[in-house]
This record gives C-alpha cells, sequence and structure tokens, in this order.
C-alpha cells in the first residue's frame, strides 16, 4: 500500500506528463460538450413544471458553465505554458457544481442537497481526471469534493428547521443520505486512482526497455520535442551520441545469451555512471544506445571519447565460465539544431557518422563528417 501510495503521489513521468497534457484538451473539449448539453436541462425542467427560480438558477449558471468551458479550451491548446492548468479546471468543475447547489439550497433546502442530477457532476469531475494521468490530480479533485459537498450537506442539515427538507419534487434531505452521497464520492476517487495507477503502469512499461530497464525507442520519440523545447527555452546546448557495441554478436556466441544480456546491463550501467544532471540514456535497439548530452559539440566529443576509453579498461565478467570479454562501441555524435532540427534528423547525422567509425575499423567517436 505504501508503494502503491508513493506512485500516485509522485510525479509522472514525462511520457506521462505530455500525455496528461494530451488528456487535458480532450477533457476541455468533452467539458464544452458536456456544458453546451447542460442548457438543455434547465429548459427542460420548466417544461417539467419546476419553479421559475430553479429554471433561472440553472439557466444562468448552464451560460456561465459555457462561457468558462470555453475559455479552458482556449487554454488547453497550449498545456505546457499552463502547467496550472489541470488544478484550475478540476477546482471549476467541482466548486462550479458546488455553486449551484448553493443557489439551489437558497431557494429549497431539500433540492441543494437532493438533486441527483447536479449533483453527479461531483462524479463526472473525478472520473474526468483519469485522462490526465496524474494520480495527484485524482486525489485533489476527491478530497475538493468530499470537502465541499460536505461542508454544504454540514450547513444545510444543521440550520434547515425539519420541513424545509422536505420536498414534493425532491423528497425527504436526511443525514443517512449524504453520507451515503459521500461514500459513493470516495468510491469513485478510488476507482478513478485505481485507473490512473494502471494507467501509469502500462505507459512505463511501453516506455521502458525490459532487458535494461533504460529508456526506449518509444519514449525518444515521444520525449524528444519536449527536450527540444526546454533545451530552447533554458538555452545551453544538446548533442546525440549513437552508440553501437563493436562485434556484438560475436562476444554473445562466444559467451552465451544469458551472459550476452548481462554484458548489455553492465554497458547501460557505465554509461549511466557519465550522465549529468538532465542528460539521458536510451535504447533503441539491440546493442544501439543514444546519449543524450547537454554540452557542445566539443566537450560532448570528448566526453563520449573518455567513457570509450574507460570502458575497455573495465571488461565483462561472464557469470558462467569464459575469459572477460572487453567491450568496444563506435559512436556519432550530433549537435542540435546544427546537424538536425528533429529527431529524425540528428539520429540520420548521428548515424551517418556512426558508419564512418565502423569503417575506419570501429571503436572510435567520430562527430563532423569527412
Amino acid at each position: 500500500m505504501r508503494e502503491y501510495l508513493a506512485t500516485l503521489l509522485a510525479r509522472p513521468d514525462e511520457i506521462l506528463l505530455i500525455q496528461g497534457a494530451g488528456g487535458e484538451l480532450l477533457v476541455a473539449r468533452i467539458r464544452a460538450l458536456l456544458s453546451a448539453l447542460v442548457l438543455v436541462l434547465p429548459l427542460a425542467n420548466a417544461v417539467g413544471g419546476a419553479k421559475v427560480s430553479e429554471t433561472l438558477i440553472g439557466l444562468g449558471a448552464a451560460v456561465l458553465t459555457n462561457i468558462v468551458a470555453q475559455v479552458w479550451l482556449a487554454l488547453a491548446h497550449n498545456p505546457r505554458r499552463h502547467r496550472w492548468l489541470p488544478y484550475a479546471t478540476v477546482t471549476w468543475d467541482v466548486s462550479a457544481t458546488t455553486g449551484v447547489l448553493v443557489l439551489l439550497a437558497i431557494g429549497d433546502r431539500a433540492a441543494g442537497l437532493n438533486s441527483m442530477v447536479v449533483w453527479a457532476f461531483y462524479l463526472i469531475a473525478i472520473a474526468l481526471t483519469a485522462l490526465r494521468h496524474d494520480g495527484r490530480l485524482t486525489l485533489y479533485a476527491t478530497v475538493l469534493a468530499l470537502v465541499e459537498y460536505g461542508l454544504l450537506a454540514w450547513t444545510v442539515l444543521g440550520t434547515a428547521e425539519p420541513e424545509q427538507l422536505v420536498s414534493v419534487d425532491y423528497g425527504i434531505a436526511s443525514t443517512g443520505t449524504q453520507v451515503e452521497r459521500l461514500v459513493l464520492l470516495l468510491l469513485m476517487g478510488l476507482l478513478t486512482l485505481a485507473i490512473v495507477q494502471r494507467m501509469q503502469r502500462l505507459v512505463e512499461l511501453s516506455g521502458r526497455d525490459v532487458l535494461t530497464g533504460l529508456p526506449n525507442r518509444l519514449w525518444l520519440l515521444q520525449r524528444m520535442p519536449a527536450i527540444f523545447e526546454d533545451v530552447r527555452e533554458e538555452g545551453g546546448s544538446l548533442c546525440l551520441a549513437l552508440l553501437d557495441i563493436d562485434h556484438f554478436r560475436r562476444i554473445n556466441d562466444d559467451i552465451g545469451h544469458l551472459d550476452g544480456d548481462r554484458a548489455l546491463r553492465h554497458f547501460a550501467t557505465l554509461l549511466g555512471e557519465t550522465l549529468a544532471q538532465g542528460e539521458r540514456i536510451v535504447r533503441i535497439g539491440g546493442q544501439e544506445f543514444v546519449l543524450l548530452l547537454r554540452a557542445p559539440l566539443g566537450n560532448a566529443w570528448e566526453r563520449v571519447d573518455r567513457l570509450r576509453r574507460a570502458l575497455a579498461d573495465r571488461p565483462f565478467v561472464p557469470e558462467f565460465g569464459g575469459d572477460p570479454q572487453r567491450i568496444t562501441f563506435s559512436a556519432g555524435l550530433a549537435a542540435w539544431p546544427q546537424d538536425g532540427a528533429d529527431l529524425s534528423a540528428l539520429l540520420h547525422s548521428a548515424d551517418r557518422r556512426l558508419r564512418q567509425s565502423k569503417r575506419d575499423g570501429g571503436n572510435r567517436v567520430v562527430a563532423r563528417d569527412f
């Protein structure tokens, strides 16, 4: 349970944040659609013989909801610029529901507590947080709904006369009914948290290499646009190094596939020891790795070449017998944006230089075209 809560409350992986940003836009569109449909509710109540005051309250709330929904939709088109947006929209979704219930309670105490149609928007607000892939947001929405509705029920039940809690249209507002609704809100929150946790796990697995635990090609494809944007905003340099282990098939044949897998993990561990903050190592193929280095091309070449020489001094020792294996690699480097403005162009430049390194005999780092 402790690990489960830690996973939910931790800051999501970057892939999840990117997908959550897309989820925020989807939620904004759903909110706009639901808000448009909400305009029908007060009109339907009026046709059904509802009080004029209730109809006016519902109509005013529906118009305001539609206006705000369009504002959220406009902001959601650039969610990375507005990182506060998910919490702001969740606060609106929950508090707007509470606001309508308060207005209903002013006219009819029982209506404020027993209006099932309006109260159901709490459940919708909580459920929609699953599309943001952030357990913290789901927890926030659940707690906010419980607190706001709990205070509303406590205030109305504590201040109303018994006859005010009875309505021909909405029945009797009782303490037991309100407790049941709070329990339903809690259950919806727990269910949504379970869905978010499951989604986080699936996305994490899809973006991770099973053998080494490193980010994989899918992670790289999804994450690179955000990395480019971060470097552009923060300044500094970015280089991509494409590494390929020399003669790995022969090594695999000599020591066996199990030790071959261990050799790959050994290699990945050594690469990881060289990374600075904000840098990444990604496994994109069998024996191919990508290093994302926050350094200019010359400095990146020095670091990768130093890694190449250090790796030669730390041979891999097979677990099931056999001689220590000296692992070397060839590498091609590309600088952003000089050698490519996007991931595809950078990989193409780095791969061209990697092939040059192989043609020159391998076990070397190439950073420029010849």
